[in-house]
């Protein structure tokens, strides 16, 4: 029996596609070939050059760029653990992770060399992507020889250790195996459609859950591969006028693409996948005025990504507009290689599905990560009764749809009352001046909690907070309108683009 893994994926497409376009970057091209053997140049270098024994941890601190493209098939096969990090982490985050995985070798952006090399123990390969004839990455690469991939003798075992964002803590590192991967990855080709006809824009870090495994689910369907080393709303539109045909992006990332000076309508449509947070049904009805046809995702670290999916119901088609965009704004059913999602009470029973009792979604499977490595006590409260708790509050639907109702850390207790933030924040940005809205609740005396919105405005609109507070009596019952609302420039987000409400806890 042969072990299930995505290096399989590269040496099937370098064979079929040897001579078609695989990877994108500027003006520069690689084939389908070029890639494989770029990889595979690698592995030879992680073997011979740095002596990496099977299980080594290789760290990858890189925007978008075809290097971290080919290490995430180089480092497996030379069997060892890709450890994909931010790079947007500050150095003492970069060095608790380097030495809680044990890295021994890092692949990073020549642009952070004053924050790595003071704390860095292990050797540096630098990449420069601007500047390649004078790289170092370029220079690994010349100076290897192609080295088959080597898949592993288990399909359990350990692929990538992907770092949580730590805003409750320190992080936590969360195992992918090369079957999970696997698996996962067709799970993406199957729900985004994607064919050797597709062309895909990285507006998704790769460093995030392995960039959704679309690292390995766009080489597998033999589609292209456009790199995006800075997320640019003016590049995604001149990328969607040379023939992008998929991207995906948080709700925040979409908002700022939508607002884009740039946008023009689409001929035929673009496949947008949001996850992250739930987006605002009125952003949904902005996209579609453009062309882009959205699916909302679900998932965490812990699931590789997006487990779950709005899949459309073609009998939907009939519904009125406004239904049809409230339903894409669910969180949907799981992916066609996914365990079923359930929606339980403290008891571990499943709530009635009416689409009205809350419970916390939990979900066990092939794609639901093994636990997290070496943290034994974090990986046994996650596993409660032998389900990945993902400490997320929902629904469940009469048609098997879940509904996110938010975080336990993000409700707010007011007056005795539960109140999901999510719902306050898609009424404030269904207000014409709203671009982005952030809702939590701060400490009272007498209420508990009181609801303070941050929201952000449109360019080249004003907007007055009293009569914002107004627009949502209209959508809201009375006691879920924020006694505050707070108009900023920016909110504080994550480089995959969440918001950061700890930071804005902190400074209230």
């Amino acid at each position: 029996m042969t072990a299930l893994s995505p290096l399989s994926f590269l040496r099937r497409s370098a064979g079929v596609w040897a001579e078609r376009p695989a990877v994108h970057l500027g003006e520069r091209t690689w084939s389908f070939a070029r890639h494989a053997e770029r990889a595979e140049r690698v592995a030879d270098a992680l073997q011979r050059r740095f002596s990496l024994a099977p299980g080594s941890r290789v760290a990858a601190i890189l925007p978008n760029l075809p290097a971290m493209l080919e290490l995430h098939y180089a480092v497996p096969g030379a069997r060892c653990v890709l450890v994909p990090l931010n790079p947007r982490l500050a150095a003492p985050e970069y060095a608790y992770i380097l030495d809680h995985c044990g890295a021994e070798l890092v692949f990073a952006d020549a642009g952070l060399r004053g924050v790595l090399e003071p704390i860095v123990p292990c050797p540096i390969v630098w990449v420069d992507h601007a500047n390649p004839e004078a790289c170092p990455y370029e220079a690994l690469i010349a100076a290897a020889e192609p080295r088959q991939l080597v898949a592993p003798e288990d399909e359990d075992e350990l692929l990538s250790i992907n770092y949580t964002s730590g805003t409750t803590g320190q992080p936590k590192g969360v195992m992918a195996t090369h079957r999970g991967a696997y698996l996962h990855s067709l799970g993406v080709i199957a729900e985004a459609g994607l064919s050797a006809r597709s062309r895909y824009l990285w507006t998704l870090p790769m460093f995030h859950c392995n960039g959704w495994a679309y690292t390995w689910a766009v080489t597998a369907a033999g589609a292209a591969h456009v790199c995006l080393p800075r997320l640019d709303p003016a590049a995604v539109w001149r990328q969607i006028g040379a023939g992008v045909t998929h991207f995906c992006a948080a709700p925040t990332v979409l908002g700022m693409i939508l607002d884009a000076e740039e946008k023009v309508p689409v001929e035929g449509q673009v496949r947008v996948f949001v996850g992250g947070a739930p987006p605002a049904p009125a952003e949904l009805a902005r996209a579609a005025d453009l062309g882009l046809d959205v699916t909302h995702l679900y998932g965490l670290t812990e699931t590789y990504g997006p487990l779950v999916v709005c899949a459309w119901n073609p009998n939907w088609d009939a519904l009125p507009v406004e239904r049809q965009y409230a339903l894409k704004a669910r969180q949907g059913v799981s992916t066609v290689v996914s365990e079923p999602v359930r929606v339980v009470d403290g008891e571990m029973r499943d709530v009635p599905a009416d689409g009205e009792t809350v419970g916390e979604l939990v979900m066990r499977g092939n794609n639901v990560t093994p636990g997290y490595y070496r943290d034994a006590a974090a990986t046994a409260a996650a596993f409660e009764g032998g389900w990945f708790h993902s400490g997320d509050l929902g629904v469940m639907h009469s048609d098997g749809y879940v509904e996110i109702r938010d975080r336990f850390k993000d409700v707010v207790i007011s007056g005795g009352e539960n109140i999901s933030s999510i719902e306050v924040e898609q009424a404030l940005v269904a207000h014409s001046a709203v671009a982005e809205a952030a809702v939590i609740g701060i400490p009272d005396e007498r209420w508990g909690e009181l609801l303070v919105a941050y929201v952000t405005v449109r360019p080249g609109i004003e907007i007055d907070p009293e009569q914002v507070r107004g627009f949502l009596r209209t959508r809201l019952t009375h006691f879920k309108i924020p006694k505050q609302i707070r108009v900023v420039e920016d909110l504080p987000k994550t480089a995959t683009g969440k918001i950061r409400k700890h930071v804005l806890r902190a400074q209230t």
